[in-house]
């Protein structure tokens, strides 16, 4: 199954390591951090100009990690995926 992050990206759900909410997150300076290091090793990907309220951890094939910054929610991208959905059939 693939996840539209807005914009022409488009990535798989066996990539996806976990969906954060930007704002949220980012309060912790860990956070910060690590994604300023991701950013210093153009590991992070910007999906859009528009504000952004999410970001997306994934792992690719050979073990690349990559940050794509997404202007959708993450309870947007969570709708998306069918998970909560998923859970509420258990």
């Amino acid at each position: 199954m693939f996840l539209h992050l807005g914009q022409d990206t488009v990535i798989t759900f066996n990539e996806i390591i976990g969906i954060f909410d930007l704002d949220n997150t980012t309060v912790s300076k860990i956070t910060r951090d690590s994604l300023k290091k991701a950013e210093d090793k153009k590991e992070v990907i910007t999906v859009s100009t528009e504000l952004p309220k999410s970001f997306i951890i994934c792992q690719s094939r050979g073990n690349k990690q990559k940050i794509y910054i997404s202007q959708l929610s993450s309870s947007t991208l969570l709708k998306r995926t069918g998970f909560v959905e998923g859970l509420a059939n258990i």
